[in-house]
């Protein structure tokens, strides 16, 4: 076909949105809160955005619908039953919208929400060629149905069911051939088993994907799809009603968060009950020195779904330390989250703290060799695993205790602060970040073991079953 469809995949959210366009004109699908990528693809290829679809209100991102639309004068789509604050199309199920030469038609899919439609792409001689699936469908997954229960008074098994049809009555009848193009990827939170592969065809998750076997029956369905089910991160329902009632211009936060602050700016600041500093270097950095109360959560991660499911305010205002350059993308990445109170930065860093006198903090971190050197009785060795429950009942350290960082902030009290704590979890990320946050508590007596789990097995023998408890 030679109109166009670029995927737009952001790691850090396992997120795509795409830019399609056809003949002068173009559309975007489930655009990231920034505006300027797609713009800049309009104007470098020299087409009008008329529309922005959206697949149903997003819950683990902000999208930039809104920002979009002002900019550029194009019209907002959702599917049937989207009530929002600002103006939109809500289409009907088969509406057909054209984009240059080609066709794009609603199929209303409620299931992972009760507005969540698919797009299916007509090209310009009419054959369907592709399918933007949303949440819907992911590669070798299907979108989890409890995320709009509290909305919708509905329990997780009633979307399950809808779930169930929406894609046996609208999506598995289609053409084996279709290309998939989900909204997500592995590492997303909206489903449970998601490929890292971002595109496929229907053919092939019939044959590949457990939710579309043939042989199925809808109890089934519903059984497997909710089985398993943790909690969701505590900002999707707080994303989701942004998406819904709209939100602060992305202009504006930048602009007021890429402010520089010098240490004595920056030290009032954070005297501030309401602010929080959080440190976005590389965790290898953060160890060595820190500005005390600093929280870890490291940019080279999967930095916004953390910021997201540990810092339970999205107004609490934020100082940052970051990598020096890096400011604009630290801004950037929290409003994706929205999180649009970052407030500036330290000017010349941790460096510039230290240069001027304040005191610097540190933890102890050591090796998985230094671990095994210094593990002299196992049996007593206070080992804390804050990886996922699943990951800990796979396997897991002789003796280490489960505490995963997805709960800290519920179990903040659970551990006792007289006794040496080594935390570790696959590769290092984790367990810095819940040193950082421990640490600001009072809990003095952290060793954070930065190692790969695979390194830190040969030091230590796997053990099923339940734990010893550190509860003081």
């Amino acid at each position: 076909m030679s109109s166009t469809i670029e995927q737009i995949y952001t790691a850090c959210l396992a997120q795509g949105s795409y830019f399609i366009e056809s003949n002068g004109e173009a559309a975007v699908i489930d655009p990231l809160r920034e505006s300027e990528p797609y713009i800049r693809r309009a104007e470098e290829r020299g087409v009008k955005i008329k529309y922005i679809f959206e697949t149903h209100f997003h819950a683990d991102f902000v999208s930039g619908h809104v920002d979009l639309a002002k900019k550029t004068g194009a019209q907002i789509v959702y599917g049937p039953t989207a009530v929002t604050d600002f103006d939109i199309i809500e289409a009907t199920d088969g509406q057909v919208f054209k984009i240059g030469d080609i066709e794009i038609e609603v199929l209303h899919t409620p299931g992972h929400t009760p507005e969540s439609s698919c797009y299916l792409l007509r090209n310009e001689q009419g054959n369907e060629h592709c399918l933007f699936t949303g949440d819907t469908l992911f590669i070798g997954d299907v979108g989890r149905p409890d995320l709009a229960q509290k909305a919708t008074n509905l329990s997780q098994e009633d979307l399950a069911g809808w779930l169930f049809d929406s894609l046996r009555n609208k999506i598995m009848p289609l053409d084996d051939n279709l290309i998939i193009y989900p909204a997500h990827g592995a590492g997303s939170s909206c489903g449970k088993n998601m490929s890292s592969e971002t595109w496929s065809t229907l053919g092939e998750q019939k044959v590949n994907n457990y939710a579309l076997r043939s042989d199925m029956s809808r109890s089934e369905f519903i059984e497997e799809v909710t089985d398993g089910l943790l909690a969701p991160p505590q900002y999707f329902s707080k994303n989701a009603a942004l998406n819904k009632k709209g939100y602060n211009s992305i202009d504006e936060v930048m602009k007021k968060g890429l402010k520089p602050l010098s240490v004595e700016e920056f030290d009032t600041l954070a005297k501030a009950d309401d602010t929080i500093i959080l440190d976005v270097r590389a965790k290898d950095d953060f160890g060595k020195s820190f500005i005390p109360g600093s929280i870890f959560i490291g940019l080279d991660g999967s930095f916004a779904p953390w910021v997201g499911a540990l810092v339970e305010n999205l107004n609490q205002k934020i100082l940052l330390v970051t990598p020096a350059g890096r400011e604009a993308e630290a801004v950037r990445r929290l409003a994706r989250v929205g999180y649009d109170n970052a407030i500036g930065f330290i000017d010349g860093g941790v460096d510039a703290w230290s240069d001027a006198g304040k005191v610097i903090h540190s933890i102890t971190t050591i090796s998985a060799e230094d671990f095994q050197n210094i593990q002299g009785d196992k049996d007593s060795l206070n080992i804390i695993d804050v990886r996922k429950p699943g990951e800990y009942e796979s396997t897991h350290l002789k003796n280490a205790i489960s505490y995963p960082l997805d709960f800290i902030n519920s179990e903040k009290d659970t551990l006792d602060k007289d006794l040496t704590l080594h935390l570790h979890c696959r590769s290092g990320y984790r367990s810095t970040v819940a040193s950082s946050i421990l640490k600001s508590r009072g809990y003095n007596n952290i060793v954070n073991v930065l190692a790969s789990f695979e390194d830190l097995k040969k030091c230590n023998v796997n053990l099923e079953g339940s734990c010893p408890s550190l509860v003081s």
